[in-house]
């Protein structure tokens, strides 16, 4: 799961995104977490923009990322597969989807990614698309 889809879950609790977390937290997908993408959620996740458009505290963000890393399954980096992509933050996001094993990136930057995922196995997947394969 890219950065955007983390914001966007604690932006809007009633969007795609936050059915995301919702599934995590009811075992229905695994999210992957390296420890360099764990505090790159942090970090966008902590952006004053970010937490003011939310309405939470820098304390609320904490919590939120906090809850969000602990249903994570961690990742190491095995095999380092850059450069593959233009952003070095999308590359911490299909370096731990390819070192995890991962069905899917789910993404609101699928142009950002192109076909490279699926060079990989992996699928990319808007939030939307995630939650109907999640529900099916």
């Amino acid at each position: 799961m890219d950065t955007d889809v983390g914001v966007a879950a604690m932006r809007s609790p009633a969007g795609a995104s936050a059915a995301i977390l919702r599934s995590l937290r009811q075992g229905q997908a695994t999210l992957l977490l390296s420890v360099p993408l764990a505090l790159e959620y942090e970090s966008v996740c902590q952006k004053a923009e970010h937490r003011l458009a939310a309405g939470l505290s820098e304390r609320q963000v904490d919590i939120f990322v906090t809850a969000a890393i602990a249903m994570a399954e961690p990742v190491e980096t095995h095999f380092l597969w850059r450069p593959q992509l233009r952003d070095a933050n999308d590359e911490m996001v299909l370096e731990a989807a390819v070192n995890g094993r991962a069905g899917a990136l789910i993404t609101f930057n699928v142009r950002g990614y192109g076909n490279v995922p699926s060079r990989f196995g992996v699928d990319l997947l808007l939030p939307r698309e995630a939650i109907w394969r999640i529900r099916r």
